[in-house]
């Protein structure tokens, strides 16, 4: 995958240049509508099909582009290739809900997308739309893709855990690339991870679904009441809330509707400060990629309780904003390139 990089800090600079790609009509007037209500943002175009965008982007130099999977003439995902190739820049996946459309979005962020978000169906998740969007979309504009990231040596793993603690991961634009490069590094018997990756719902399901098959653990969506057990990792669902609770049989995750913490449904400081109220220091977390604050504040509430803390490091980040909140409150014990991250959370409980 060729590299593409942000420019500088925009918070003074011009707004940021958005083109809209989609077949409908419809959703390309209810995108712009939610694009344009904010300052810092500018829909400098529309397209209905690739070969329209194709034009477009060469000719309105955009910052980042919203990008349907489902279009006449050409598919999302073969634009998308062509998009990496010849002219590598920020892509978000705006695709239908479906299990089918959500395996496509997956293969969309392989493929180099840089996040992956729900079409509306009606007033509600317009409403969410219109809050989030704009997130997302400053997310994207902020990331930088590396080529080197992926290519970057992986440490060795023991060939067994043989300890017994949980394992904590959070990220958010960047992070499914992330989370999948730590858990089909570890071994079947390693401990018990819980993850949270902000992503909307049915496609957190393809998510788990595919790490599952490319992971010697098992990885599932979890559902409520699940048992926090060796060899097994369980991904928040989207749009709710995951935390961790105490049972007469044992660990177990329940999940919680609630408010947006931090923008965000499911938080990662939900999950990390219900660990620290669970396990107290018998976790090892860590702190991924991704824009804004969530999982710092609850990164340094699992280390007062004596949990040990990785972030990210800035060079191998899509997006250095999460992990940096973190380093500034003292949170993250060690900051550590992706690749080395995953033995880091084998062996810093030793």
């Amino acid at each position: 995958m060729q590299s593409y990089e942000s420019g500088p800090d925009r918070q003074n600079s011009k707004p940021i240049r958005v083109l809209v790609v989609d077949d409908s009509a419809i959703v390309r007037r209810i995108l712009s509508l939610a694009i344009s209500q904010h300052q810092d943002l500018h829909v400098v175009g529309t397209a209905s099909d690739p070969f329209i965008a194709r034009d477009k982007i060469l000719e309105l130099k955009p910052d980042v582009v919203t990008l349907d999977l489902e279009m006449p003439r050409m598919d999302g995902l073969t634009f998308l290739k062509k998009i990496m190739k010849y002219h590598p820049l920020p892509v978000i996946v705006i695709s239908s809900i479906g299990q089918a459309s959500a395996t496509h979005a997956m293969e969309a962020l392989r493929l180099g997308a840089v996040e992956v978000f729900a079409k509306p169906d009606g007033a509600s998740s317009f409403g969410e739309l219109a809050t989030t969007l704009p997130y997302r979309i400053r997310a994207a504009a902020q990331s930088k893709r590396i080529s080197s990231i992926n290519a970057a040596p992986q440490e060795p793993l023991p060939e067994s855990a043989g300890h017994q603690f949980l394992i904590a991961i959070g990220a958010s634009t960047g992070g499914t690339e992330a989370i999948e490069r730590i858990v089909t590094q570890m071994p079947a018997d390693c401990p018990p991870i819980v993850i949270v990756q902000h992503i909307p719902p049915v496609f957190s399901s393809a998510f788990a679904n595919r790490l599952d098959k490319m992971s010697k653990i098992h990885v599932k969506e979890a559902e409520d009441g699940d048992a926090i057990l060796p060899g097994r990792a369980l991904v928040a669902p989207g749009n709710i809330h995951m935390i961790l609770r105490n049972s007469q049989d044992g660990l177990r995750v329940a999940l919680r509707d609630g408010p947006l913490v931090c923008y965000q449904r499911p938080s990662v400081d939900v999950l990390f400060k219900s660990i620290a109220d669970c396990l107290g220091g018998n976790c090892v977390a860590a702190l991924l990629t991704g824009m804004g604050s969530d999982g710092a504040q609850g990164l340094l509430k699992l280390r007062q309780a004596g949990a040990r803390t990785v972030t990210q490091d800035e060079a191998s980040c899509v997006v250095y904003g999460m992990p940096r909140e973190a380093v500034k409150l003292g949170a993250s014990e060690r900051v550590l390139p992706l690749g080395r991250i995953a033995t880091a959370l084998l062996q810093l409980p030793n």
